[in-house]
């Protein structure tokens, strides 16, 4: 980082205040400027860390998928598929229309 997060200033809280379309108050600004300047200083000293040696993980524990076998088994009815749809169109559930233009 070129500049030191203790320098973030309030007029860079208001700023993404802003962007996030968050109307804040001056004294709210005050608060989170003094709290993301903590999240940005601890974060600083995080880059500082040596992890020379240390492989990258998605995980912090061994973990593996179990993947079972991909095997048919009991199916519905058409009947009981449509039983608890909120509205059908024959042998489909009929839903509202998400794309296009009239909602017929």
């Amino acid at each position: 980082m070129a500049e030191s997060p203790t320098s973030l200033s309030s007029k860079d809280v208001a700023h993404v205040a802003r962007l996030a379309r968050l109307h804040l108050d001056d004294a709210t600004i005050e608060s989170y400027r003094t709290q993301l300047a903590s999240v940005l200083t601890h974060i600083a000293r995080l880059g500082n860390v040596d992890t020379a040696g240390v492989d990258p993980m998605a995980h912090p524990l061994d973990t593996v998928n179990r993947l079972d076998d991909d095997e048919p088994g009991p199916v519905l009815t058409l009947d009981q598929v449509l039983m608890n749809a909120p509205a059908r169109e024959g042998d489909f559930i009929a839903v509202p229309k998400v794309l296009g233009g009239d909602s017929a």
